[in-house]
């Protein structure tokens, strides 16, 4: 039967009031980033995600639930646990063992959303696979684009430390094409930042969200800095004069558990004063990068029309260390390389402009971001909604963080599993035949004294064990 000409107009009239209620969303990404910017209290300067955090709720206290690219980024993008995916380390697709996941972005699809991904979310490397697809979910997106820079062209001029060479090494050293692995690895480079890849993957986001198009939108943007090698045009490394620069603390790693440093066996890789300097003088300046590029997407977003209608998340995969503990990079069960920035800024948020000391996982992203947009999730999801948070920052919030780590693909003798609660984080390893550690963050947010043997905290310890096997 067709419709009379008023009531056909009314239904279309309907039907676009419908589609303009509904949110879009903006997933930002960086990768290898540690809450060291200035919101956070640290020493990079961010002043894009310093005010994306005036606007919206900073997270002060979230956890990955993997410190490492692969296993987290398919831990938040599904919204399973490592343990569920079975993906631990960099090398497994997870649908080889969740083929019928439904992940975030693919639950927007399902919804009429246009899906599209720059850059980074799933894993693949940097840089030489930049411009490819690496672990890439095709099912998760309509559109991908893979922005490749002038950094992956320079590489033969990237200036390393390379592990082991001991304190009275050179300051730096000039490495090959591809030679650099996992070292610290950075270059100051020439040119502008839009021929750095991460300016290539800004400029295409400006693009995406200039489009017209009468359908709600998904855009995840994966920035790769601060991911080593740290490069960024030559005025952010000067933003960082070397002396200006704090160091961490000599490392005291008595009465630790050796496979809590694993991932850094030798401390500080034995570099020297004038190494970590110019390590953390180029990590930062990298950070400064990426808030550069990302400032460019918020700007367009707003010149658009688009921000009172859009959910914007930041996040990193990971945190990072710089010297603490003398460990470098992630794959530790630290603070420093499990904490991770976390800001969420939606529309109508009682508590835009508050920061939350709940302790909360990455694994909420993806339940929190459907709640928001009115999207009924998969019951498989093993996070919860951060909605009660968004609306009451200070909120009580009675849950833990969990994060683990192996040193290798499978559950060997170097796995660790690590619990953070509101004051203490405990972690084992090899279940305990490896050792244990216990740091009180309320005396000791460093994590310098390891209780774990201490037998006045023995209840604290037993509690703990029970919830970390438990994973409540």
């Amino acid at each position: 039967m067709r419709l009379p000409a008023a009531a056909l107009l009314l239904a279309c009239v309907s039907t676009f009031a419908a589609e303009a209620k509904r949110l879009n969303v903006l997933l930002l990404v960086s990768d290898d980033c540690r809450a060291s910017m200035g919101c956070y209290g640290g020493p990079a300067l961010t002043p894009n995600l310093d005010k994306l955090a005036a606007q919206g709720v900073r997270f002060d206290r979230t956890y990955c639930q993997y410190a490492l690219c692969n296993p987290s980024r398919a831990s938040f993008l599904t919204g399973l646990r490592p343990d569920t995916t079975k993906v631990l380390d960099n090398a497994v697709q997870f649908r080889a063992n969740v083929p019928d996941a439904v992940t975030l972005p693919e639950l927007f699809k399902h919804q009429g959303y246009s899906v599209a991904r720059i850059g980074k979310l799933y894993h693949y490397g940097v840089p030489k696979e930049i411009g490819t697809n690496g672990l890439d979910d095709p099912r998760s997106w309509e559109k991908v684009w893979n922005p490749r820079g002038r950094d992956c062209d320079d590489e033969d001029k990237i200036f390393a430390v390379i592990a082991g060479q001991g304190a009275d090494a050179p300051a730096s050293v000039k490495v090959g094409t591809n030679n650099y692995g996992a070292t610290l690895s950075w270059l100051a480079a020439e040119g502008t930042d839009a021929e750095q890849t991460d300016g290539k993957i800004a400029a295409q986001a400006q693009a995406f969200l200039r489009e017209k198009r009468a359908q709600p939108f998904f855009l995840a943007v994966g920035f790769f800095r601060p991911h080593t090698p740290y490069v960024s045009p030559k005025a952010y490394f000067d933003l960082y004069p070397k002396d200006k620069l704090s160091l961490p603390g000599s490392p005291d790693r008595a009465g630790r558990p050796t496979q809590a440093y694993f991932s850094t066996a030798k401390a500080d890789y034995g570099m020297n004063e004038p190494q970590k300097r110019s390590v953390i003088q180029a990590y930062y300046a990298a950070q400064s990068f990426m808030d550069a590029q990302l400032g460019l997407v918020l700007a367009e977003l707003e010149q658009q029309g688009l921000a009172e209608n859009t959910v914007v998340v930041f996040l990193s995969d990971h945190g990072y260390n710089l010297g603490e503990h003398g460990l470098w990079q992630k794959r530790a069960l630290f603070d420093p390389s499990t904490r991770v920035p976390f800001i969420i800024r939606a529309p109508g948020l009682k508590g835009a402009g508050k920061p939350s000391p709940a302790v909360t996982e990455l694994i909420d992203l993806y339940p929190t971001v459907a709640d928001l947009c009115g999207l009924t999730p998969p019951k498989t999801l093993e996070g919860r909604s951060l909605r009660p948070l968004l609306d009451n920052p200070s909120a009580p919030w009675p849950y833990a963080a969990f994060t683990q780590v192996t040193t290798g693909g499978k559950k060997d003798a170097g796995g660790g599993r690590s619990i953070r609660t509101d004051r203490f984080r405990y972690t084992e390893w090899n279940e305990g035949k490896g050792g244990a550690e216990l740091y009180d963050h309320t005396n000791d947010p460093g994590e310098n004294h390891n209780l774990a043997t201490d037998p006045a905290q023995a209840k604290v310890i037993a509690e703990l064990r029970k919830r970390l096997r438990e994973m409540k």
